[in-house]
């Protein structure tokens, strides 16, 4: 029986080596001269994608210097609607005064930070606050899709309330959670402020992760399902085996999406509880300065910018770790 039992645990492990991930097929191994040639067109890829995104920051920069030289100083209006905004330096500040302004110290005081330093340092807290949220978010996501392909009527029943809950405000949820959390205490334990701001993080995390995670998950040709069951695969061997290998392209946007929305999250909870400490809070403090000094209150906003681009790149590591599942990867 020993001798039985070892060669049914084989056979299942070659079934899934053929399809999976997805539909790829039990494929040779390419051979060397054409891997080499994949890996340089992977190179110039990932090189003419840095130009494009710079290209793109670029235009970005031009367009708002030729509005500001051509536009009226009271912006475009339509009647009483206003379309295009003012034109002053109060209003639109200069690219190159925006750049100078963040090498400059935040205050006159002679112990300053420069104005990057502040941003970096309240975008760091801001970071840790929404990796904890993401971390939330991908279990529940996971947590869920895993539920919802298992069982049909847990699908039908739990999708249009997942859907759903993204409609609600967060700026009208995210006091309602810090109030509900500091109620919190057991025993030693005592809910802290960050914990609500890392709490609808994850709220608005776990959404797309759901979503991307059940789409994989249910991506395996039933050829490929009925395949594993002629080698008396169990669930949890198929899962393993098969759909957890052919969800990894319908994942991973999901993952960079997720991480880009646990930031959005964070920001906003930051702002509606007050937080102090983060991007969110120093966002609303330079704004409200940004009268006398209102190139200062673009720094903050850049530093979102760049928060959120550093969430979504991190979990591109992910994709280098399993690239080997990737070949047919859907965007989100």
């Amino acid at each position: 029986m020993t001798e039985v039992g070892a060669r049914e645990t084989n056979a299942v492990t070659d079934a899934a080596a053929v399809v999976a991930p997805g539909d790829a097929g039990a494929r040779a191994a390419p051979p060397r001269r054409a891997r080499a040639g994949a890996g340089r067109g992977g190179r110039a890829r990932g090189f003419a994608t840095w130009i494009w995104g710079l290209a793109g920051i670029l235009t970005i920069a031009l367009l708002w210097e030729g509005y500001k030289l051509v536009g009226p100083a009271n912006g475009v209006e339509v009647g009483d609607l206003r379309i295009m905004p003012r034109t002053t330096d109060l209003a639109m500040p200069h690219v190159w005064d925006m750049l100078g302004r963040l090498f400059e110290p935040v205050t006159r005081a002679d112990d300053a930070l420069p104005l990057w330093a502040a941003v970096a340092l309240a975008a760091l807290t801001t970071l840790g606050i929404a990796a904890a949220g993401w971390l939330v978010g991908v279990v529940v996501g996971i947590g869920l899709a895993l539920v919802m392909q298992r069982w049909r009527i847990a699908e039908w029943g739990l999708l249009p309330w997942i859907v759903l809950s993204q409609t609600v405000p967060l700026i009208a949820f995210a006091p309602i959670v810090k109030s509900w959390g500091s109620r919190i205490e057991i025993g030693a334990f005592e809910w802290q402020d960050w914990m609500s701001v890392a709490l609808i993080a994850s709220y608005l995390a776990f959404f797309p992760i759901a979503i991307g995670a059940l789409k994989g998950l249910q991506s395996p040709d039933r050829i490929h399902t009925e395949l594993m069951e002629t080698y008396a695969a169990g669930y949890w061997q198929t899962l393993v085996k098969l759909r957890f290998p052919a969800a990894v392209p319908y994942l991973l946007p999901a993952l960079r999406l997720g991480a880009a929305n646990a930031v959005i999250g964070a920001v906003v909870a930051e702002v509606s509880t007050g937080l102090q400490g983060g991007i969110g809070r120093i966002l609303i403090q330079f704004a409200g300065q940004a009268s006398g000094d209102p190139a200062k209150a673009w720094g903050p906003i850049f530093g979102a910018i760049v928060l959120g681009l550093v969430a979504a790149g991190s979990v591109a590591l992910l994709g280098v770790i399993l690239s080997n599942y990737r070949r047919n990867e859907e965007h989100a």
